[in-house]
């Protein structure tokens, strides 16, 4: 049977490539970018800006992933509880997706409490100085491991789906369903 599914393939890689790569240019390039703005005061609000603009994107990038996971989930149903090793990684890809969609929604909430405190000064985007106020401070600390969270999350699913990518080789969808087939012994009958 040879049926493409390339629309939703597409919407998962493209959304999860998306989401990989606008978390971490925005913890790379953003937030790092931030120490480099001249007044302590602008430092997070600058960067508060730039991820503002970003989060549509990012949700769009998020939902397309999700939508075209769930598809291929649905158009591989049939191999996924047949062969062997199929079933692990999409029950730990799935996983993933749950808990990078988790650290990016709290990520984004961190984001909305610092930007409603407005130009408060800080070292950078996820760096408090002495002055910064001790709520945003919190913020900004959990801010600083989150950024570096969701990425390596997202790059894990992206390599996932490569491996699941290589489980559609023939020869592997061969051996993954004799793998799964009962074993049934052979005796000589006399």
């Amino acid at each position: 049977m040879n049926e493409r599914h390339t629309v939703i393939r597409s919407l998962h890689d493209v959304g999860a490539a998306l989401w990989l790569g606008g978390s971490l240019m925005g913890a790379v390039g953003l937030n790092g970018a931030s120490r480099a703005v001249s007044n302590p005061d602008e430092r997070a609000h600058i960067a508060s800006v730039g991820w503002a603009k970003w989060a549509p994107v990012s949700a769009a990038a998020i939902g397309a992933h999700l939508i075209g996971g769930a598809g291929l989930l649905i158009a591989n149903r049939r191999r996924a509880s047949t062969q062997a090793g199929v079933t692990a990684n999409t029950t730990v890809k799935t996983a993933l997706t749950l808990a990078a969609v988790a650290t990016t929604a709290y990520s984004g909430l961190l984001g909305n409490q610092i930007a409603r405190n407005g130009t408060v000064p800080t070292d950078s985007a996820t760096d408090p100085s002495p002055a910064t106020p001790q709520d945003v401070a919190a913020a900004q600390r959990q801010q600083r491991i989150l950024q570096w969270v969701t990425p390596a999350l997202t790059a894990v699913i992206v390599a996932l789906g490569a491996q699941q990518g290589e489980q559609q080789r023939p020869s592997q969808m061969l051996g993954g369903i004799r793998a799964r087939l009962p074993r049934v012994s052979h005796r000589s009958y006399r």
